[in-house]
């Protein structure tokens, strides 16, 4: 029977190790700010609304979008400029 004595420093490095690890795996699924367009699925991600939500934004005209093939495709600069102009300041 092997005995290993786990000491401070051994923790802290697997602490470490698993954090950087994370970070990377997290970063991988946010849109990135210089993505000029974006699917629809990440509108909804990055808005945090539904589908329909989505569909009501287009259909009211709020929030345009192109179509290549089934694809709805959204310009980023579209999206912001919707959020800043319906952005409500609070007193």
């Amino acid at each position: 029977m092997n005995i290993e004595i786990i000491t401070k420093e051994d923790l802290q490095l697997l602490k470490t190790e698993l954090l950087a690890e994370i970070r990377q795996l997290i970063g991988k699924d946010k849109p990135q700010a210089e993505e000029p367009w974006l699917r629809s699925y990440q509108v909804r991600r990055l808005l945090n609304v539904s589908s329909g939500t989505l569909q009501n934004l287009r259909i009211q005209g709020l929030l345009s979008y192109t179509k290549v093939g089934g694809t709805l495709f959204y310009k980023r600069q579209d999206i912001d400029t919707m959020l800043a102009k319906h952005n409500k300041k609070i007193r």
